[in-house]
Formats: structure tokens, C-alpha cells, sequence
């Protein structure tokens, strides 16, 4: 739907550099986290909505995205490394304590599938900690862990703002979303050329970036109202 071409300080600090590229003067450095929060608020002032934001610990770990998103009351399931502290009661913990030293009893935690995955359902052990309530009426925090299911299991968490009751089973299968995002992204790099540009100026990436994003999205368009022609038959085949 978007994109930003992420200019790294050493480029901004060469005004030579950027003037050959075509970098225009008003461009400046911005984090990661910063040009994702620049897509945000161009998209949700346009009216475009989303149950949830999602994305890694580059993310996760940014205070002020969070910050941003949680003051528009826009939900969130974001990953984060633990080394920041959450607020329980009077007391502050490091989430990476939660993984470790505070994890609940084998009751509170339940078998959820993080989505269809290409070997079936991806099934994970979940639970969801509760912390100091935000100021948003109506909204909670919490940090939600994920436990696989291997012999020697790996827990990652992440920082969750959410309306309150969403069960764990909805968060879950936000988190889950991220996988279905990066292999969307791989796919657009696969079969369209997203990373294969030969590009030397600011123009050039974006109008690569956007026809292939456009691109990306016709296809998927069809390919969404072709399966919608064949839900009726698959229908009367399943009965016959």
C-alpha cells in the first residue's frame, strides 16, 4: 500500500552524493521506526482502517510508534527483544524477567494455531500477562508470549494493546499475520523484482517500488475474484 526509502545518515551528511541521486534537500534521516509511523499516519488519515499493526522488535522495542498508535487507539501486537520494563501493579519488571523468571503456570497457557502455515497450522503455546492498564478508556496492555513446541522451547513475547477481552486465540493469530506479510514480501520479490532494481536515483526506486507494489496488488486482485468463482462449484462438488 506504501513505501519509504529508508536514507541512511552517511548519505544525508554527503550533499554531493544526494545530489547526484536526486535526494531531495527536504529529505532527512528517519528511523525505521519513524518512516513506518509516516506510512501510518498517511494511511489512517486517508480513512484507511486496520484492526491491528503488526511488525518485529525494530518496532516493538520503539516507544514513541507505540506512543503514536496507542494516543489514535489503534491496536497493536508487536515483538520486542525484552529489555525494556512494564509497569505490574507498583512495581516495574524487565519483560525478558517475564520470559524467564514470571512464567505462569502450565494452566494458563493454551495450544493456538498462529495460522495456516505450508505444512498446516502453525500451533504455538500462548499466554498473555497483563500490566498497568493505558489511559485510553475502553484499551488494556499486556505482553503476550509465545512458546514453541520444540523439546527445548524458544519464548518470544511481544507488547500488546488491545480493546479489552480480546481473547489470547485473536492475538495470536495477529502476531501471526507477520509471517503471512513476509511471505508476501518475498513473493513480490520472487516473482516481481521487487529487490532486482538497477535504480541510481531517489525517483527511479520509488516508481520501481510503486509499479511493483501495483503490480502485486492487480494480481492478487484476480486471483482473489478467480477463487470466488469457483466457491460455488467446490460447494456442489463437496455435496455430490
Amino acid at each position: 500500500m506504501d513505501r519509504e526509502l529508508y536514507l541512511p545518515k552517511e548519505w544525508r551528511n554527503d550533499p554531493e552524493r544526494c545530489d547526484r541521486a536526486g535526494i531531495p534537500t527536504e529529505a532527512v534521516f528517519q528511523t525505521k521506526p519513524q518512516l513506518a509511523e509516516v506510512m501510518l499516519r498517511r494511511a489512517f488519515d486517508h480513512g484507511i482502517q486496520a484492526r491491528w499493526v503488526v511488525g518485529d522488535a525494530v518496532y516493538g522495542d520503539n516507544r514513541g510508534l507505540r506512543g503514536f498508535l496507542e494516543a489514535r487507539e489503534q491496536g497493536y501486537v508487536l515483538a520486542v527483544r525484552g529489555k525494556e520494563y512494564v509497569w505490574r501493579g507498583v512495581s516495574q519488571v524487565a519483560i525478558r524477567d517475564l520470559m524467564t523468571q514470571h512464567l505462569p503456570p502450565p494452566a494458563q497457557w493454551q495450544r493456538l494455531s498462529a495460522g495456516a502455515g505450508s505444512q498446516g497450522p502453525r500451533l504455538y503455546d500462548w499466554t498473555d500477562l497483563s500490566i498497568n492498564r493505558p489511559l485510553q478508556p475502553g484499551w488494556e496492555c499486556g505482553v503476550l508470549l509465545r512458546r514453541s513446541l520444540d523439546p527445548s522451547p524458544q519464548i518470544t513475547a511481544y507488547r500488546v494493546f488491545a480493546p479489552v477481552g480480546t481473547p489470547v486465540a485473536a492475538l495470536a493469530v495477529a502476531a501471526g499475520r507477520r509471517w503471512t506479510i513476509e511471505t508476501c514480501f518475498r513473493e513480490t520479490k520472487d516473482q516481481l523484482g521487487l529487490d532486482e532494481y538497477e535504480v541510481r536515483s531517489w525517483t527511479g526506486w520509488y516508481r520501481h517500488s510503486t509499479l511493483v507494489l501495483a503490480a502485486q496488488a492487480f494480481l492478487a486482485a484476480i486471483q482473489m475474484a478467480s477463487k470466488k468463482k469457483q466457491e460455488p462449484l467446490l460447494k456442489v462438488l463437496s455435496r455430490a
